[in-house]
């Protein structure tokens, strides 16, 4: 509406305000550029009669004086008994206007005392090389506007009428087709704010808003998610820290109820509270470590190292699994391995790999390692044949405590964020991670780092 009024005021200005400054300004160049013709005419066959007629035509007064300020032509017979003389006032301030211009002739407004109206009068030079040049006087009434003025002024007025009722209608369909819908996002978006996580944002009539829309729907599962993630970490490592705390607890009353004197029994449940802290302190230890790398605080202490033979150091580590519990873990390697990484936090990525594989393994209990040369990187990869991930949760188990699936068990050993572990470092090193995981067939996490190309054997 604001913008509608702009443009009426602007109208009313151009036609009602400047009107009379404008019309006086349009005709004086008319009358001069009449005149301007009729100069370059003079002295032609068709002058007096272009003369005549452009007087008739344009309604206006055209004579020829002398320098005197007798009237040369036109004559009627009258004119030649009565000697006609323009105003001796009129004429002097015509003659110094025309002689005081840098031009070849002069434009004016000037006021007509008889006629109490405003006219142009026009004046050029005539010369005349066998006598006294003549001069070209040209005399226009300046028309009044003020009815023409007053008829634009009802047409300004209905057109000023139409243009609000326009504007304000405008402004009902967009507020109800536009703002409604911003609107209602607005109002989900505080009970979003407040953590209702149950909302869903409609669409509107428009593609942004569709998108809009579209957007903070995605946002909500996101921060649903986020919640879900935050809720099962804190029940997670709060059981992580009870179930020690509760060994510890328990062992130190039968050392000081039972054991007595009984050195046996008081060394193998020392042994066990001495096992539970170690724990405890493995559990802080990695969330601390954890805490680092997310945050970019960890420095990386690069080496060139084989990455193969790092992989065989881990396994070993794993002999209990082997020897005990009848896992295979074979490993494959092909071309150069040597890479230019932190040695003791890829160990820890390596053995958070295999141990997850560990743990997820079904009946067979056959986990392969591949390390293998790729172009400028290393690939390890670990392939278990458990029962696989979901693939809409493939994104989040990277994240701490998070369990694909709700079939599947926590790890049997090991702080609960081995992934989580294993994602900040490998982003560290500038390297890559992933999963490639099939119901029923087993999954395969894999790393891949940049291979070291200026080692000297």
């Amino acid at each position: 509406m604001i913008f509608a009024l702009i443009i009426v005021g602007l109208l009313w200005m151009l036609q009602i305000v400047f009107m009379n400054s404008f019309y006086e300004t349009m005709k004086i160049k008319e009358i001069t550029k009449i005149g301007n013709n009729l100069v370059d005419m003079y002295k032609t066959d068709d002058f007096q009669e272009e003369l005549i007629s452009l007087s008739f035509k344009q309604g206006i007064v055209i004579n020829i004086i002398d320098q005197y300020g007798n009237l040369i032509y036109p004559l009627d017979i009258f004119d030649i008994i009565k000697q006609p003389k323009l105003n001796e006032k009129l004429f002097n301030d015509f003659l110094s206007k025309l002689y005081l211009s840098d031009k070849n002739y002069v434009a004016y407004v000037v006021e007509d005392e008889r006629l109490d109206e405003s006219t142009i009068v026009y004046g050029a030079i005539l010369e005349n090389e066998e006598g006294s040049n003549y001069f070209l006087y040209i005399n226009s009434m300046l028309q009044p506007v003020d009815s023409t003025t007053k008829i634009l002024k009802n047409q300004l007025l209905i057109v000023t009428l139409i243009s609000l009722v326009l504007s304000f209608g405008l402004s009902l369909i967009i507020s109800k087709k536009l703002s409604k819908p911003i609107e209602r996002i607005t109002n989900l978006s505080r009970e979003l704010a407040l953590g209702n996580y149950d909302i869903e944002f409609d669409n509107g009539e428009y593609t942004e808003i569709d998108n809009l829309a579209n957007t903070l729907n995605i946002a909500t599962k996101e921060l649903s998610k986020s919640e879900e993630l935050r809720r099962d970490f804190l029940a997670n490592v709060t059981h992580d820290l009870k179930t020690p705390l509760t060994v510890i607890k328990s062992y130190s009353e039968l050392i000081r109820d039972i054991s007595g004197k009984d050195d046996i029994k008081r060394e193998k449940n020392i042994s066990v509270i001495i096992e539970e802290t170690d724990k405890l302190s493995k559990l802080v230890d990695d969330l601390l470590e954890l805490t680092k790398l997310q945050a970019g605080l960890s420095q990386l202490n690069l080496e060139v190292f084989d990455l193969s033979e790092l992989a065989e150091n881990v396994v070993n580590r794993f002999k209990y699994f082997i020897e005990e519990q009848e896992y295979k873990i074979v490993i494959d390697k092909s071309g150069d391995t040597k890479v230019y990484a932190d040695k003791a936090k890829i160990e820890q990525v390596i053995y958070n790999l295999i141990n997850n594989a560990i743990n997820y393994t079904l009946e067979d209990k056959l986990i392969s390692i591949k390390v293998e040369e790729d172009n400028e990187n290393v690939i390890l990869s670990v392939t278990d044949r458990g029962q696989g991930i979901e693939q809409d949760e493939i994104n989040y188990i990277w994240e701490r405590y998070y369990r694909s699936g709700k079939s599947h068990i926590r790890e049997k050993s090991g702080s609960g964020i081995g992934l989580s572990m294993v994602k900040s470092i490998i982003i560290a090193h500038g390297g890559e991670y992933g999963v490639e995981s099939e119901i029923g067939k087993g999954s395969k996490f894999y790393f891949k780092i940049k291979r070291n190309t200026n080692y000297k054997d």
